[in-house]
């Protein structure tokens, strides 16, 4: 063989293999890192959250008796008894009249407070402080204070009295309890979306404000074409936090009506905690979960998709 056909032969052959390369690298070393940064948080959705909504699915598929000791299979019997149960419009009824007063009168006042005190005047920072600090009180503590408040003989009707007004049975009237359990939550929560808001205001650029005056814009087209705009995410943020919120209340209703008088105020997690732990129908209160996470999921998912329509800067 020639030299040439050496040559040939050795190109056709190709390359002599480098070194292999080594397992531990250091982009494998950041994936590696990246997952354990983020295994709680998964490992922590599993546990308290996916495995929990199996496990919900599964229960409302039996007919679990406690006291007896049965777990039985009966199919979709807890759905039809749904759809049969006569006390499900009123109950829904009820939970959806507290979620729209809630989270209209949350949201209304939050905004309102949070316009007045992002004025640069004195003394806003102790306002400031005054309307958070509800948020931060045990939410059983500031119930039993407005039980007693809202009492017959209580601290409303006795400032009510001195004025001459007899005040209602503000607890025990279908008219009003729906009401004042309303106006408890608004108190509690308001200065949290208020503090949002405010955030979101102190982020708006003053030079467009001064712009705005220059062309003759009153206060009130300012704040529609100018302040709502730009506060819009902040307002999408809150409103899905409001309703999330506003369908999961139960505390206020279990120590002010107790779901009463009748079922006025019976929202959908107490009438599901009435019939798991009080009647002891664990499959039917499984049911009524699945029902409250459609309706979360729902609302979520439209706020979501509306967020194209009227957030600013969302396409």
């Amino acid at each position: 063989m020639t030299q040439t056909d050496t040559r040939v032969g050795s190109a056709a052959a190709g390359p002599a293999p480098g070194p292999a390369r080594p397992f531990w690298t250091s982009r494998r070393r950041d994936q590696i890192a990246g997952y354990l940064f983020i295994a709680p948080q998964m490992l922590g959705s599993v546990v308290f959250v996916i495995l929990p909504l199996i496990l919900v699915l599964w229960y409302s598929l039996h007919e679990w008796n406690v006291l007896a000791g049965t777990f039985e299979f009966v199919g979709g019997d807890n759905y039809q008894a749904l759809a049969d149960d006569p006390n499900l419009g009123s109950v829904l009824r009820a939970t959806g009249l507290f979620s729209v007063g809630l989270v209209v009168l949350n949201l209304g006042l939050a905004l309102l407070l949070a316009v007045l005190l992002n004025q640069k005047l004195r003394g806003t920072i102790v306002f400031r402080t005054l309307f958070f600090s509800p948020v931060v009180v045990s939410l059983v503590a500031w119930t039993i204070v407005w039980g007693f408040l809202l009492q017959d003989n209580g601290g409303i009707n006795g400032l009510l009295d001195t004025l001459g007004v007899d005040g209602p049975n503000w607890l025990r009237g279908e008219s009003t309890a729906m009401v004042s359990v309303i106006v408890v939550q608004v108190f509690k929560n308001v200065g949290l979306n208020m503090v949002l808001f405010l955030a979101a205001l102190q982020g708006v650029p003053g030079e467009l404000y001064e712009a705005a005056e220059v062309d003759g814009a009153s206060r009130m087209r300012q704040f529609w074409r100018i302040t709502a705009p730009l506060i819009s995410p902040t307002i999408l943020l809150t409103s899905i936090i409001t309703v999330v919120g506003s369908l999961q209340v139960f505390a206020q209703i279990s120590v002010l009506t107790q779901g009463g008088p009748g079922t006025s105020t019976t929202v959908l997690v107490y009438y599901l905690y009435q019939q798991a732990f009080q009647f002891h129908h664990f499959g039917y209160g499984a049911t009524l979960s699945i029902v409250l996470f459609a309706i979360v999921l729902a609302l979520t998912v439209l706020q979501w998709q509306m967020r194209k329509r009227w957030v600013f800067h969302e396409s």
